[in-house]
Parts: C-alpha cells; sequence; structure tokens
C-alpha cells in the first residue's frame, strides 16, 4: 500500500504569482499552485478535473484551499469501489484534442493506428469515476485564504509489468514505450487500446524543389507547444523528416523526450543571456550549428515551436524559392502574413512583396546568414529581439520578403517572454491559415522586383477609388462586397508624408482589428488586402510613388478625419463575427 499526506497551504507571499509544480513521487503525481490557481481555472480545466472525478471543481473560486487524490485514467490498480467491491470498473482515457482556430487539418491521411496487442481481458480493472479523496475549504473574504487542507489517502499500487501496455514490438513503439515510462499529459500519445500515431502518411509532393532544405526549429521548454508543432510539421505533405532539427535552449529533459518520441534529432545547448537576449542568442546558435550539420545546404526553413503549418507548407517554398535564389533584392521567404486575418484575406493563391521580415516559419539563403548576419549578430549582453535587429535598415539594406495573402502558419502559443493570452487573442487568434492541400500560386514570376512594380501600377491604375468624405472607412460596408458578376479591386489614398509616418495607416488599422502597434506589411508604402470580400490597395500619400494615380477629386484619409476609433471598432467587430 502507497501513503501520501496532501496538505494544502495558502502561500508566504500576498499576490504571489501561481506556478505549477511536479514532481514524480513512486507512481504518484503530486501538483501544487501557489497563491492563486481559481483566476486561471477554465470552463475546460474544470470539466476535466470533474472527469478525474473531482466533484468540488467547479466551485473553486479566489483563494479557496482544496486537494485531490485520484487515480488516472487508463491506470490499473488493484482498487474498486466500496459500494461494489466485485464490479469491474471501465474508464476512458481523457484524450487533449489538438486545438484548432477553427481550420480542419487540411485532410491529411494518417497512417493507419498502430495494432494494439489486447489485454488479457476488454473488460480490466479501472480507477473509479470517484475520487480516492478530496476536500475544499473556501475563503471566507476576498483577502484570505481558506483555511488549510490535510488528506490522507491509501492508493493501492500494482507491479509494473502489470501496468504496462501490450504494444507490438515495433521501431515506434519502442520511442513510445520510452517516452510513456516517465511521461504523462499528451493525450492518446500512451493510451493501451488507441495510442496516437507517431508516423504519417502524406502525397509525395511533386517537383519538390526543397527536398533538401533542411528544417530549423526553436524550442525552449514549451513541450506541448513542440508536440502539436512537430505533429503538424511531419503531416505536411514534402517533409523529410532526416532533416529536421530540434533546437533546444537549455538542458530541458521533456521537449527532448518529444523529439525522440517523433525520431527526429534534438540538440541542447547552454542559454546565453537573458530574456531577449537569450532568444537571440538561441537563433544564433541553432542557425550556425544547422549550416555546419548541412554543408551542402543553400537554405533552411526556420520554425519556432508554437507554430501550426499548413498542408501546403512546403509546396509553397518549393514554389517560391526560385525567387530567393535568383533575385538579390529579396531578403526572405516568409509564410507569415501580418495583415493577412479572417476578414482581411481570402486569396490562398495571391503573394505579396513585403519591405518589413515577417519570420515566424520562413526561408533564409545561407549566404545571407554567413556573409552578412552571423558576424553582425547582436551579442549577448545587447538586449535586442533577433527580428526587430533583422528589420534594422542598415540590416535589411532595402530588401524585402515574400508573404502570402492567407498565411502558410499559425501562431497558437499563448504563452512566452512576449506572448501572453490576452495578446495572443487580440493579435493571433483570428489570424487566418490555408487549409487547402495543394494551391498553385498566381503571376509568380511577377513577384521579382521590376516585374511587380509593373503588376502594382497596373492593379492601382484600374482600381476603383474609395472616397472617405462619403463614408467613414471604419464603418461596415465601406468597400462594397464583389457581386455574382465580377469582383472590383478598390484603392484607399492616406496620408503618409514620409516613410515612417504611419499615423493615418494605424488608425485604420486599430478600426479594422489587425496589427495596429506599428508599420508592417507594406511595399514602398502601399498596403494589400481584402475587406469585405473585395481586395482593396491602401496608398499613403504623398510618399508613395504609387500616390501619383491619385484623382484630383479624391482626397487622402488623415488620422484627425474620422469622429473616433471606438463606433467603427464596433461595427468592424460585427463584421469580423459575420465572417
Amino acid at each position: 500500500m502507497l501513503m501520501d499526506e496532501f496538505v494544502s497551504r495558502p502561500a508566504l507571499v500576498s499576490g504571489e504569482s501561481c506556478d505549477l509544480h511536479w514532481c514524480l513521487v513512486s507512481s504518484c503525481d503530486l501538483h501544487w499552485c501557489l497563491d492563486e490557481g481559481s483566476y486561471n481555472l477554465r470552463r475546460g480545466a474544470r470539466s476535466a478535473l470533474a472527469l478525474l472525478g473531482s466533484t468540488r471543481a467547479r466551485d473553486l473560486s479566489w483563494r479557496d484551499m482544496w486537494a485531490l487524490v485520484t487515480i488516472k485514467p487508463g491506470v490499473r490498480t488493484g482498487h474498486t469501489e466500496p459500494s461494489s467491491p466485485s464490479r469491474d470498473v471501465i474508464i476512458p482515457d481523457i484524450t487533449h484534442k489538438k486545438a484548432s482556430n477553427a481550420h480542419p487539418g487540411g485532410g491529411l491521411r494518417e497512417a493507419g493506428r498502430t495494432a494494439v496487442k489486447g489485454r488479457k481481458s476488454d473488460k480490466v480493472a479501472r480507477r473509479p469515476s470517484v475520487a480516492v479523496a478530496e476536500q475544499l475549504n473556501s475563503s471566507s473574504d476576498f483577502n484570505s485564504w481558506g483555511h488549510p487542507v490535510v488528506l490522507r489517502a491509501e492508493v493501492p499500487l500494482v507491479a509494473m509489468h502489470e501496468s504496462e501496455c501490450s504494444w507490438p514490438d515495433t521501431e515506434e513503439n519502442r520511442r513510445r514505450m520510452d517516452f510513456c515510462s516517465h511521461i504523462e499529459g499528451y493525450g492518446s500519445v500512451c493510451s493501451c487500446s488507441e495510442p496516437a500515431p507517431l508516423t504519417f502518411t502524406t502525397e509525395p509532393l511533386l517537383n519538390n524543389q526543397v527536398h533538401d532544405v533542411p528544417v530549423t526549429i526553436i524550442a525552449s521548454n514549451r513541450p506541448h507547444y513542440l508536440y502539436r508543432c512537430l505533429r503538424s510539421l511531419l503531416a505536411s505533405p514534402g517533409i523529410n523528416p532526416t532533416l529536421v532539427t530540434v533546437f533546444i535552449d537549455g538542458y530541458y529533459e521533456e521537449p527532448l523526450a518529444v523529439t525522440r518520441l517523433f525520431g527526429l534529432r534534438g540538440i541542447q545547448h547552454t542559454p546565453l543571456g537573458v530574456r531577449n537576449a537569450r532568444i537571440s542568442q538561441h537563433y544564433k546558435a541553432s542557425l550556425t550549428a544547422t549550416f555546419n550539420i548541412f554543408p551542402s545546404a543553400r537554405y533552411t526553413i526556420i520554425l519556432e515551436e508554437d507554430l501550426d503549418v499548413s498542408p501546403d507548407f512546403f509546396s509553397y517554398f518549393s514554389q517560391t524559392l526560385s525567387l530567393l535564389e535568383t533575385d538579390p533584392t529579396l531578403y526572405c521567404v516568409s509564410a507569415w502574413n501580418d495583415q493577412g486575418y479572417e476578414h482581411t484575406s481570402g486569396d490562398p493563391a495571391l503573394l505579396y512583396r513585403v519591405e518589413t521580415m515577417p519570420g515566424l516559419g520562413w526561408m533564409l539563403k545561407r549566404s545571407l546568414y554567413k556573409e552578412e548576419l552571423e558576424a553582425k549578430w547582436p551579442t549577448p549582453e545587447k538586449m535586442w529581439d533577433w527580428d526587430m535587429w533583422m528589420r534594422l535598415p542598415e540590416v535589411r539594406k532595402s530588401r524585402e520578403c515574400i508573404v502570402p495573402d492567407v498565411s502558410r502558419t499559425y501562431h497558437f502559443g499563448s504563452s512566452g517572454l512576449n506572448m501572453n493570452s490576452y495578446f495572443q487573442d487580440i493579435y493571433f487568434k483570428k489570424h487566418s491559415f490555408n487549409t487547402l492541400r495543394y494551391v498553385e500560386f498566381r503571376d509568380v514570376e511577377q513577384l521579382r522586383a521590376p516585374a511587380y512594380e509593373e503588376l502594382l501600377k497596373d492593379l492601382i491604375r484600374h482600381a476603383t477609388p474609395l472616397d472617405t468624405r462619403k463614408a467613414d472607412p471604419c464603418s461596415e460596408g465601406f468597400v462594397p462586397a464583389p457581386t455574382d458578376i465580377d469582383t472590383i479591386t478598390y484603392v484607399l489614398y492616406v496620408e503618409m508624408a514620409s516613410k515612417m509616418d504611419f499615423a493615418a495607416w494605424l488608425h485604420l488599422a486599430k478600426c479594422w482589428h489587425i496589427w495596429d502597434l506599428d508599420g508592417r506589411g507594406y511595399h514602398r508604402g502601399v498596403w494589400r488586402l481584402h475587406l469585405n470580400g473585395s481586395p482593396l490597395v491602401v496608398v499613403g500619400s504623398p510618399h508613395s510613388p504609387y500616390s501619383n494615380f491619385q484623382p484630383k477629386n479624391i482626397s487622402s484619409f488623415t488620422a484627425a478625419q474620422s469622429g473616433g476609433v471606438g463606433a467603427g471598432a464596433e461595427v468592424s467587430n460585427n463584421e469580423i463575427q459575420k465572417r
């Protein structure tokens, strides 16, 4: 018999942030949270605790004291319910399904589920549907904690060989067994009856131009993010797992275990610097190591651990690699469109040139890194963001990046040095994400520098101007919707006195609910997006050379022209919800 005592007491310091700590004691996981846990305990978490047998989790509130001893789903013990000692209890595994932003998985075919040798009986003794022990002491007022909770519980154990799954002896299942022997919390990965597949069958990518391009994954100590990222990546047609390397910033066990679970290469290194500088040094070390591991590689594709990739992720880079290879005015190819939200993008076959470097899934040329960036990279004592540094004019040198109208990555991470759940919800959650398996991009050759200028001239010359004196651009329906007969491109002129004058643009960005913290995603003072389903070109006048096409009877929109962002933003929100 295993005897453990669980004691719940208030934190010693009022206002201390809540951290989840855990340790492994024999076969028990011990979790505790310091002041204050209920604040972020959402409905899904409370429901999961209820499935674990809790009857009080739904009642938890501010600074209550609570403890629960339960047997996790799928664990075999000799424990039976006191009221029915001879009755077997079947408790299904709780599966944490991959989070989604309303986009399907692109129809990718997963490999057939691993055949699992059944147990001696289809009905085995499992955890009862009630907790072994539970107690809740509520706080009396806002400034007080509940009284300490003390639980004493006896949990019977079984022999190790009786608790292990009987998976077939395959290379994949040996990796699974090694992982599941010391790590939990990954849904059905460790299910005895229906284990989640770790390999995927995808269609071959025809004319794959990136078959020999290594993939650099930047990771830290966010193993569940890494798990989701790797499942998404390995399901994308064109993937070559032997070219994938996960670089872990620090000697963390679980991210490395997740990497090895999928049979991938994982490399840990000693962190340098702190906060932003540490991330910057992690990037540099990872990029240098990538080109050292693959000395013949001329490019690398860079991903962060909190990104999903689209089904045509490698197809996108395959179709655009020739641009980066032959056009010296290009800096990178990125899978991310800073202005590509669900209500501002809609053409998966459309590409743009932008002066800013978006990151978030991008392809880097070896020669650029080795001949320019590596030697000049910020040193550990400089608290610089690596991406902001790469956007500096003296580093970028007027070069541009290729981006899609509809992003090929989706940012799902809500925790990190520069990220929280609020920021994720406001600026990333509603980004568009392509779910089509194969898209042939239009006018790829016209993305080269001279040709793109001609393309824009022709586009703006024939676009229908919008008059902001007749309607507020923040109002619903300001841009007419396309008809069944034709889709019209519209052009809106906004005040932009100089290269860094983004006042009018940021005013519109705020009421359109897109990125409004700085000026991004433009080309020579021009932004391209979709509103109300119609293509829209926003031209900064008089800075942009394309303002020459502005009719004399059409004035430029100014930040002071609108009566206020609030009302317009509310209408725009309604439009977003409709779409």
